[in-house]
């Protein structure tokens, strides 16, 4: 009897929370660095693990059965999903993970308001306010989240998708979402209206993201990801949990940070990339409709320029991560060093699919923390460089965001590859990149382009620089 009543102690269960916020924040920490980043997950599961206990000795927590069971499903879903999935889907995995958290707050929402009103009316305006907010901000992500997932896995076409008067719909469905709630606020005790919430915020989700190409479908996924953490924390005050509070603020101020930097790497402001549009224009190869040459070349030829030069710069982008090439990329990496060349790899902030991308790919492949170079460090040496290797990345390397007023990327910083001596370009074939325009750098005199997947055109140079 002492153990459980001391166990469910305010104070005691309070000091669990405090205890779980501190993990979380050295989580957050340890996560700025590849090399401690695997650390901060287990710091930050072991918080969230003690603030869950902290959560289940709560004395008016009921139901353990059911409880249990939920915990069941999910861990019997949630694990394997993890360990099976691809990098290269890991954008889609972190959008679906980030709408069932929406989800789950829309839902506790409706939950908490149908209680109350069965126990004898609408809530105290504090605890009712939040909640009103959890469930437009939970409804929208959820729905966002999975029109995310949908155009990240190619099931929804990437291309922005756009009704007549879209922006007059979403400020209208939005304008439903308040005035119910403020009607609720007002005194109107209607589980219809709470109801007309979610169904309007839902299709509002779904209308507010596509729209959006799908090159900037990683500042979307960030942008919700802060929505969730924001709904998470207005059902905490809802529910006087102090857990969800904090864990719910840490998401949201993470999550909008993140995604003004990632506005700002892109040179664009979060409204504009929000008015949709960009991420699906498709450019010919050519201003006057005729193909413009491009210079190929073979394994032999770029192991020669790779294995007589002084200085190389690797520009990894998606088309590495879906071959899985870093392994062999670092592979040959080391037969050149071995030469005496030194290598360095340039690395965009919005490289790949989401922030980190390309870090997160080459650690794994044990390159050299120190050998990655952020874009506003490796660009000044490119001019002093004697071959950029520009491996499946397009976008981040195409000099119309530097050099063409009307280009769709203008203003964008890219890594300023075609400054190098010599660039070598690999690449599948002469698609445009993401952001569905089309790339000047391959038709640059100093450009050569190797076709063919990533990882075997790697190996295939790496046996040609063995054999020198």
């Amino acid at each position: 009897m002492y153990t459980a009543s001391f166990l469910q102690d305010p104070d005691f269960i309070r000091s669990l929370y405090i205890l779980a916020f501190a993990l979380f924040i050295i989580d957050l920490r340890l996560m700025n660095h590849p090399r401690t980043a695997r650390k901060g997950n287990v710091i930050g599961a072991i918080g969230m693990g003690i603030a869950v206990v902290a959560t289940l000795l709560i004395e008016s927590v009921g139901d353990y059965g059911l409880i249990v069971l939920g915990i069941a499903i999910g861990t019997a879903v949630g694990v394997p999903a993890a360990r099976s999935v691809k990098m290269t889907a890991m954008p889609q995995m972190v959008a679906l993970f980030n709408g069932v958290g929406g989800g789950a707050v829309a839902l506790i929402s409706l939950v908490e308001y149908r209680e109350a009103l069965a126990i004898g009316g609408n809530p105290e305006l504090e605890a009712l306010i939040p909640l009103l907010l959890a469930a437009i901000i939970g409804s929208v992500s959820f729905w966002g989240s999975n029109i995310a997932f949908g155009k990240l896995q190619e099931i929804i076409p990437g291309r922005p998708i756009q009704l007549p008067g879209q922006q007059f719909i979403n400020i209208g469905l939005l304008a439903v979402c308040v005035g119910c709630a403020i009607a609720i606020a007002s005194g109107t005790e209607s589980e219809g209206l709470f109801l007309l919430i979610l169904v309007a915020a839902a299709v509002l989700g779904n209308m507010f993201v596509l729209p959006i190409g799908g090159a900037d479908m990683p500042v979307v996924i960030s942008l919700l990801n802060a929505f969730t953490g924001l709904s998470a924390a207005a059902a905490g005050l809802a529910l006087d949990n102090v857990a969800l509070i904090v864990a719910g603020m840490l998401v949201g101020a993470s999550g909008s940070i993140l995604t003004m930097l990632m506005a700002e790497a892109m040179n664009r402001s979060i409204v504009n990339i929000f008015k949709g549009g960009f991420g699906g224009v498709s450019a010919a190869p050519a201003a006057d409709g005729e193909a413009k040459p491009v210079r190929s070349t073979d394994p032999a030829d770029v192991a020669i320029q790779l294995s007589y030069a002084r200085k190389v710069v690797v520009a990894p982008g998606y088309g590495l991560a879906v071959a899985q090439a870093q392994h062999t990329v670092r592979e040959l990496a080391d037969a050149l060093e071995k030469r005496g060349v030194e290598v360095l790899y340039a690395i965009h902030p919005v490289a790949g699919r989401m922030p980190g991308h390309m870090n997160v790919l080459l650690a794994e492949a044990d390159v050299p923390y120190d050998h990655l170079k952020e874009m506003d460090e490796i660009n000044p040496e490119f001019p002093q460089t004697d071959v950029a290797l520009v491996i499946g990345a397009n976008d981040v390397t195409n000099p119309a965001a530097r050099d063409v007023v009307d280009s769709p990327i203008y203003g964008m910083p890219i890594l300023d590859v075609d400054k190098a001596g010599s660039v070598i370009v690999l690449k599948r074939s002469m698609n445009t990149g993401f952001a569905g325009i089309d790339n000047p750098l391959f038709y640059a005199e100093n450009t050569a382009l190797l076709f063919g997947d990533a990882k075997e055109s790697v190996q295939k140079v790496l046996k040609e620089v063995e054999e020198l």
